[in-house]
Formats: structure tokens, C-alpha cells, sequence
């Protein structure tokens, strides 16, 4: 297993929202640390990989909202380290604004250079506001594309499908283009984090059928397949690289600063290699509890997933999950 890229994040930014499908698990209570010491410790890092690890990607990131206290400076600080979020970012979670001061914030997220803003909407206004546990986020977040898209920057927009909300697709999509969003891409919520719960109304076959042809088309059928269609293939794809993730809480960053960064990422590889080792192969998994006629649709990785937590509970098995983005850990590709 070769580590190709290294990730360091600060999860110090209070959401706005408090989704049903949130990979981090949002409850209300920031991870991470003060942003002038996290942000010292990416520079040191950022110097380190490139004297002593430059086949390593590195990206530095903060969240849970993009809500920075000094955004412009965080994004200048991104964009000198080469990290993805100064030209993406994406704009869920954020507070309530007026339209001047969304015109404000898109004025100045094109002046500091961010390419495009990306939105997540889970359906028409009552069930998007629902989902995402705030009343107006669905206003906000057409309000938020419009400024954008007025200022002449890139928009694009997400759409989780599942079964509660696939009859609003067809006109969602119809809003969406009436709003001037091009850019819009269906996909399949994963399994992490509270994406667990959405397990009872997973998108099926039967609601892909279903879908407008517009609609079909906008989900990846390379990426995302119901579960008969991953275990007919003779073979699954082999992970044969990951991405280390460094994440800085109250309870590390001092360990973090002390220690020799080659140590640091040894130690959280050990716990990568300790984690999937615990598991079955990939086809033994799928031997034990596929269902060759699944009509649920999965992203293989999700798929897995689940059998890993299934084989981790009937194992009784006590592990350090790498999956959690809150925490150290990892993510196999």
C-alpha cells in the first residue's frame, strides 16, 4: 500500500446546519484548535513534505463550515500550500446572510481566487430544509448560487439521491437549470459518518427506473451501481494507494508539534495497516454477506464498508476506525 498524499485538517468551524447524512457526524461541538496554531503547524508541515517528502500531495483544509473568521488569509495561506479548497469550496453550512452581504461574500471569494462554489441540495425547499435541520437553508443556498453566478463565477451543485426524495428530482433539476446552474451532478450518500442512518431509504433500482433521462444521466454509472451489478464483476478494482489524514484536535496537537512528522505519519500507516488487516479480503466479504440480487445502490467503497461493520460486530471486534474523518485515519483509493 503506497501513501500518496497527506491531508491535514482543522475542524474548528462551528456548521450552520445539522444534516441527516454528514460524513463528520456534526453534534454542535468543534474538533479542532485555535486556527494561528493549526495554521503553524501546516506551515512547518507543508516545508517539511517538500524538503524531505515531495512524492507526497499535500493538502492543508478546515471546516466543518467554510466559515473562516479570517477567510480571505485562510484561503491565501491554501492557496501558497497548493491545497484543492482555495479554488473549490463548498458553501453548505454556512450562516444566514442579506442579499448585500452574499454579494459581499461571492465579490470576495472571486477576488482571493476561489474558481468555483459548490452546493448540496437534498431536494425541493420543505424536504431540503428538513434534511438539513435548519428552516431557509434552501432559500440561502439559491440565494448564495445566484450572487455567485451574478459576479460571473463557477457554480456547481450535488444532489443525494435517495428513496424519500428521487419524485423530486425531475423538478429540482427544473429549478436548478432555471436558476442558471449548469454544473449538477447526482450522487449516492455514503455510508460514514450519520450516512449510516440513511440506510432504510438507500436509493434502489426501482427509483433509478423511475428517474427522467436527464436525471439517469447525471448519476455516474461507472462509480455508483446497485450491489448484484458489484458482486457479478469477476474481480473488485485493488486499492493500491491511500491518503493519510491528519487531524488536529485539543487532545493531539501538542503530540503533533513535539514529534518528528516522519513518526507521525508511520504511526497513523500502522494504524491504517492494523485496521484492514482485521478484515477479510474484499471477496470473502462480499461471499459472506453479498446479496447477488441487491437493488440498492452503493459506491463500491460503501459497500464494503458495510460488510467490514458487519464482520466487526458479529467478530466483536474493538478498533481504531480509520474511517472517521474526525480523527486521524485514512482513506484507501
Amino acid at each position: 500500500m503506497k501513501t500518496t498524499s497527506l491531508m491535514l485538517v482543522n475542524l474548528f468551524i462551528p456548521c450552520h446546519c445539522h444534516c441527516r447524512y454528514c460524513l463528520l457526524s456534526w453534534d454542535g461541538r468543534p474538533v479542532g484548535v485555535p486556527y494561528p496554531r493549526a495554521d503553524a503547524l501546516a506551515r512547518r508541515m507543508h516545508a517539511w513534505r517538500q524538503e524531505r517528502r515531495p512524492d507526497l500531495r499535500f493538502d492543508y483544509s478546515f471546516g466543518y463550515a467554510m466559515e473562516h473568521p479570517r477567510l480571505a488569509e485562510a484561503l491565501a495561506l491554501l492557496r501558497e500550500m497548493g491545497s484543492a479548497e482555495a479554488e473549490y469550496l463548498q458553501m453548505d453550512g454556512m450562516r444566514m446572510r442579506t442579499e448585500e452581504q452574499l454579494r459581499q461574500l461571492t465579490d470576495d471569494l472571486h477576488r482571493a481566487g476561489v474558481k468555483q462554489l459548490n452546493f448540496t441540495l437534498y431536494g425541493l425547499q420543505a424536504y431540503h430544509d428538513d434534511f438539513a435541520g435548519r428552516p431557509g437553508d434552501f432559500d440561502l443556498l439559491l440565494r448564495t448560487a445566484e450572487a455567485a453566478l451574478g459576479q460571473g463565477q463557477a457554480v456547481s451543485a450535488g444532489i443525494p439521491l435517495n428513496r424519500e426524495n428521487a419524485g423530486q428530482i425531475d423538478a429540482l433539476l427544473a429549478l436548478l437549470r432555471g436558476k442558471g446552474l449548469e454544473d449538477i451532478r447526482l450522487f449516492i450518500p455514503h455510508g460514514e459518518g450519520r450516512g449510516a442512518e440513511l440506510e432504510p431509504v438507500r436509493f434502489r433500482q426501482a427509483d433509478f427506473d423511475a428517474l427522467p433521462p436527464e436525471a439517469r444521466a447525471l448519476l455516474n454509472h461507472e462509480i455508483y451501481k446497485p450491489e448484484r451489478e458489484w458482486l457479478a464483476q469477476a474481480a473488485f478494482p485493488v486499492e493500491e494507494r491511500r491518503m493519510i489524514l491528519l487531524s488536529m484536535t485539543p487532545e493531539n496537537i501538542e503530540a503533533m508539534e513535539q514529534t518528528p512528522f516522519e513518526d507521525t505519519l508511520a504511526r497513523v500507516e500502522a494504524l491504517d495497516e492494523a485496521y484492514y488487516a482485521a478484515f477479510p479480503s474484499a471477496e470473502e466479504l462480499a461471499r459472506l454477506y453479498g446479496d447477488p440480487a441487491g437493488e440498492k445502490y452503493y459506491r463500491l467503497r460503501d459497500l464494503l464498508h458495510f460488510y467490514r461493520r458487519r464482520y466487526q460486530r458479529e467478530h466483536g471486534l474493538s478498533l481504531y476506525d480509520v474511517t472517521d474523518e474526525r480523527q486521524c485515519g485514512s482513506r484507501r483509493f
